[in-house]
């Protein structure tokens, strides 16, 4: 008789690993308390405006391929995506933009500018291929990956790894213009983190998105949901929606099932995709938390405005930029709990490329700053001043009067991110990764005082994302399998 497995969350990783599992031949149960799978992947519908409200990036898609080769029935599911010419459009304070496709087409930049820029992203390109298969692609926490080749070179080229220097730093050591410093600093925000703070290691996700590239799938973000929904009914995974679990039930330090809407279930492995914080504080009361990990500071979060507007703007790409002229200042906001004044403005209009997306004549902005994750601030006071902050740069940046243009709104701030996904504190990624240890302060994928608890998701190793969240399912899913094989 197959195995039971509960899968606590249908977040990206938690929907991975429940297909990799029950590919695997174990009999998987999925709980989700939402209506809808999906987690932070998910959307809304304005009147005739649909906007992505999680993640608007795809990078590394092959490892949303890699689940749909694990079953030939999966064949059927229509899950196409197209490589983006021009991912993002940068514009600055002085009016000066580019937009990132090729670095060799940055004319904004001096000539060796460019140069110094295509060996940074050489860099890069090595880094991520020395860190990834530690880092990434297996469980940090088990002593097996020390003693793979992987470690070994990654051991003898520590140096090259960047954890000694912070991200702003090596940026600064590399360039001499201050957009470009600037332009790869950002990359910090991708796992809510500080430039001025995180390790240079983290450069690497320029990487993936300059060297392998941005993607964007046909049906919208949404459609990266909508196919792990599919696989799920089509492999035979028991899902159940407006499933609250309220315990994990452990018995002499082993796993025991779960407590669903007040029924107990027997299962002999669990996996929670829920966050971290959550999954101890509330399903294991019981169960001596690891406070250290628990009490790492947390990432930012976001504030989001949901703007329907009349009227095309061909001045703006899918993806674009407004950068604040005081970056590090927009930082130091951030780590006092406040909002900068002239924060970083990233908007994301998706009707670019998917045209139903919005009406005729009209384009959905998917409108986002970076905040602190809750403490407590008066959320709807910051949203008010926020919105007046982020209309004036807007209008000056772009010579419009976008306040004209609205005609419909939404707006999400931490408070909200929190009640609909889990993230503890509204959290984007969890833990932050602002200091040199920070990849080994996030929560292994399994527990080592409770035989049969696994852990998946943005708030364990590997770490925040897409790409970040399906990693860690493929290494729960390498360790039931290969836990069990051991024993057999």
């Amino acid at each position: 008789m197959a195995k039971k497995i509960a899968v606590i969350g249908s977040g990206v990783g938690g929907m991975a690993a429940a297909i990799r599992l029950q590919c695997r031949g174990y009999d998987v149960t999925l709980y989700e308390k939402n209506d809808t799978l999906g987690g932070k992947i998910s959307e809304i519908q304005l009147g005739k405006f649909r906007f992505d409200t999680g993640p608007s990036l795809f990078t590394l898609p092959h490892l949303v391929d890699e689940l749909i080769l694990l079953n030939e029935k999966f064949n059927i599911i229509d899950f196409s995506y197209q490589k983006l010419d021009k991912v993002t459009k940068y514009f600055y304070e002085n009016d000066t933009f580019i937009s990132n496709d090729n670095p060799h087409n940055w004319d904004l930049f001096s000539p060796n500018n460019k140069n110094r820029i295509v060996n940074y992203l050489q860099k890069n390109k090595l880094r991520y291929e020395l860190a990834a298969p530690i880092f990434l692609q297996n469980s940090l926490h088990s002593i097996h990956t020390y003693f793979s080749k992987y470690a070994w070179n990654a051991l003898l080229k520590l140096h090259s790894l960047g954890i000694f220097q912070t991200m702003h730093e090596e940026n600064m050591s590399n360039f001499d213009d201050m957009r470009i410093v600037q332009l790869f600093d950002r990359y910090a925000t991708y796992n809510g983190s500080d430039p001025y703070r995180t390790p240079a290691t983290l450069n690497i996700i320029s990487h993936l998105e300059h060297n392998l590239g941005a993607y964007y799938p046909t049906q919208g973000m949404i459609a990266i949901r909508n196919a792990m929904s599919e696989m799920i009914k089509i492999c035979g995974v028991v899902c159940s929606t407006g499933a609250e679990v309220s315990q994990i039930l452990v018995n002499n330090n082993k796993v025991k099932g779960l407590i669903v809407n007040n029924i107990h279930y027997e299962y002999d492995y669990v996996v929670s995709n829920a966050d971290i914080c959550h999954t101890y504080r509330k399903l294991l009361p019981t169960i001596k938390a690891p406070e250290r990990i628990l009490a790492q500071p947390k990432s930012s979060s976001a504030m989001i405005f949901h703007w329907g507007v009349q009227g095309t703007h061909p001045d703006l790409e899918l993806h674009n930029i407004l950068f604040t002229d005081n970056y590090k200042s927009e930082f130091e906001h951030i780590r006092q709990g406040n909002i900068y004044s002239k924060p970083t403005i990233y908007i994301y209009i998706s009707s670019k490329v998917k045209k139903d997306d919005a009406p005729a004549g009209c384009e959905n902005w998917f409108v986002m700053i970076n905040v602190p994750h809750d403490q407590g601030q008066d959320w709807h006071m910051l949203a008010q001043n926020a919105k007046e902050n982020v209309v004036k740069i807007i209008n000056k940046r772009l010579n419009i009067n976008i306040e004209d243009r609205i005609i419909a709104e939404q707006i999400r701030t931490p408070l909200h991110i929190a009640q609909e996904t889990g993230a503890y504190l509204g959290a984007l990624y969890g833990n932050s990764s602002n200091n040199m240890f920070s990849a080994f302060l996030r929560h292994a994928n399994y527990s080592t005082d409770i035989k049969g608890l696994y852990f998946c998701g943005g708030s364990v190793h590997p770490g925040g994302g897409i790409p970040l969240c399906l990693y860690s399912a493929q290494i729960v899913d390498k360790l039931i399998w290969s836990y069990d094989k051991s024993k057999s």
